[in-house]
Formats: structure tokens, C-alpha cells, sequence
């Protein structure tokens, strides 16, 4: 395994990130398990969770992909400091008007919370899911910087941030020598460059920031699943969200691009997607989300695949945005 640094830290994490929120969801903690348990043993170090994972469900609280992690490390008994545990905080998680944001109330209960769910003594990479317009960037800085400097937190990365936001966080952090935002976690993939490409990545490679895209695989249509005339497969959390995305002449088109080079590969197409996305620097660890161990297969096969400038150039050119 070629472990990288996430951004400019020394901090070395497995080139795919282990998502989770799937487990707890759309698959059961039973079943949670023997995917953990295969993706260690493949040699994944970085494991991505959030508070809220999976409150949306009806009758699930939030919170129980970090108890699942948590409760699989014990019972597999992997040692702490073999793992990079990431998790996130801002959404709802509770009744109150403090059960939430990016307040320094919240954080400072958020983060025990997570510790507890979790049952371990920090975190590594502690990740602000998403801004809040109603709380000062100061105080959700300065808040983080003091987890830091408790040992609680490791490092501090964002997730859904605008350009705009980034830079405004690095700024404050530069300003008033905060801990400062040293990875994001943005959605992106072949199908959805722009919103990665416009700006931000500029500023992650000007700055030095890991970069740990969610939805590689475009909600699982860059999995070859999905095909132009044939039914919806009924095993898909995300179907209805995925047909009205991509189910379309560029999205057909691209597919196939893919699948044409996995086939000259004799690979899968999630290892191209994967492979393609590894293939730029500024990327540190794309986040994977299996629910089976066949699922994880097709996608540790990237870490086998080797895209060439002039196939990656390719695949950039059927997948360009316009301004």
C-alpha cells in the first residue's frame, strides 16, 4: 500500500478512505463488520464517519455508523493508532437550539459525544460538515484550535465549503494563529468536476490541503450497474437521485468511455473511476462506500490500475464542464 500525506500534514492515510455511511443504513451492523474487518486487512487506514450518519432514517437517532466504528474496532481488536478516524460535526442532533452548527456550545458537546460513540480518546481528523452563517468563523476556529491543543482533535479539515469559505477560514486561522483547515472533503467525480474544478481546487493546491472527494462514484452510476434500457436495479439507496443526474446523453457517454477502458484494462469500471481520480496529485484519498464485500473488491482494484497521462487526458476530455 502507498500511503500519501493528507495536503501538506504529515499525516500518511491510505490512498481510498473508508466511508461508513452506509452502515447502520443500508447495511446492518452484522453486516457492517466483515466489510470493516476486509478493508483493514487490504491495508485501508482512513475511515470517514460523521455525527449525523444516519439520522435521516426513521427511528435512527444519528450517531450509529460512529458507534458501529467504534464497537468494531473493539471487537476486532484493532489498535488505535493503526486506524485514521475521521469524523464530522454541524448537523442536528438533538431538540434544542444548541443541538446544532457550528456554534462552540455545539462543538465542545458534539465532540465528546463522538469520542463516547466512538470509544476512543481523540479524534484525527475532525471535520466541519458543512458552514453555519450563524456563527462567527473565529468561534468555530478557536473552538477546534482548543481540541487540538487538548489532544482531543489532530488535525481539522472541512467538508461542502466554497472557495470563498475556504479561504476566508484560512485567513482567520493565519490571522489569530489558529489550528487551520488542512483537508476538504468535497463531492466530486467524472460526472461532477466543476464544482471542484472551478475554484477550489486552485486553492488546495496553493495551500498545501488533502483532498478526500465523497461520491467518486456518482451515487454508484460509475459502477456500470446502471444501464440505458434496462430496469432500475432495486438494491440502490440512491436510485431516484442518480436517474435524475445522470440519466442522460452525457452521462450514457461517459459511461462508456469507462467501461471501454476498463475492458481494454480487464478491469471494473469503479476502478477506472477510482484509478482516474488517484491519477491527480491533488487528490489525496477518494472516499469509497461498499456494502458488500463484492462492492469493496471492484473498488480496491484501483489501487491495481494505472491510468496514463494520455488516458486520463482522454477521460478528461469526455467528461469537460463549461464554463
Amino acid at each position: 500500500m502507498n500511503y500519501r500525506n493528507l495536503g501538506r500534514t504529515g499525516l500518511k492515510v491510505s490512498p481510498l478512505c473508508m466511508g461508513t455511511m452506509q452502515f447502520g443504513w443500508s447495511v446492518s451492523e452484522a453486516d457492517s463488520y466483515p466489510v470493516l474487518s476486509e478493508t483493514y486487512e487490504a491495508g485501508i487506514n482512513f475511515f470517514d464517519t460523521a455525527d449525523i450518519y444516519s439520522r435521516w432514517v426513521e427511528g435512527n437517532p444519528g450517531g450509529v455508523s460512529e458507534t458501529i466504528l467504534g464497537k468494531w474496532m473493539k471487537k476486532a481488536g484493532i489498535p488505535r493508532e493503526k486506524l485514521v478516524i475521521a469524523t464530522k460535526v454541524r448537523g442536528k442532533m438533538g431538540d434544542g437550539p444548541n443541538d446544532e452548527g457550528l456554534s462552540r456550545v455545539h462543538i465542545m458537546q458534539a465532540v465528546e459525544a463522538s469520542l463516547k460513540r466512538m470509544q476512543t480518546e481523540y479524534i484525527d481528523l475532525y471535520q466541519t460538515h458543512w458552514t453555519d452563517d450563524s456563527t462567527p468563523i473565529e468561534e468555530t476556529l478557536s473552538a477546534l484550535d482548543d481540541l487540538v491543543r487538548q489532544g482531543k482533535v489532530r488535525y481539522i479539515g472541512a467538508s461542502n465549503y466554497a472557495a470563498w469559505e475556504l479561504m476566508q477560514a484560512l485567513w482567520t486561522s493565519d490571522k489569530h494563529g489558529l489550528a487551520r483547515y488542512d483537508s476538504l472533503q468535497p463531492h466530486y467525480n467524472l460526472l461532477g468536476r466543476a464544482e471542484f474544478e472551478r475554484e477550489l481546487r486552485a486553492v488546495c493546491e496553493t495551500y498545501g490541503i488533502g483532498v478526500i472527494p465523497y461520491s467518486p462514484l456518482a451515487g454508484g452510476f460509475l459502477t456500470g450497474k446502471y444501464r440505458r434500457d434496462a430496469e432500475l436495479p432495486a438494491d440502490s439507496a440512491r436510485t431516484d437521485g442518480v436517474q435524475k443526474r445522470y440519466f442522460n446523453e452525457r452521462g450514457w457517454a461517459v459511461l462508456g468511455a469507462v467501461e471501454k477502458l476498463a475492458a481494454e484494462k480487464a478491469t471494473n469500471v469503479s476502478a477506472i473511476a477510482l484509478a482516474w481520480m488517484l491519477a491527480d496529485p491533488v487528490i489525496s484519498s477518494p472516499i469509497i462506500g461498499p456494502r458488500s464485500l463484492a462492492q469493496l473488491k471492484d473498488n480496491l482494484a484501483a489501487l491495481d490500475v494505472t491510468i496514463s497521462p494520455e488516458e486520463k487526458a482522454s477521460l478528461d476530455e469526455v467528461t469537460a464542464w463549461q464554463e
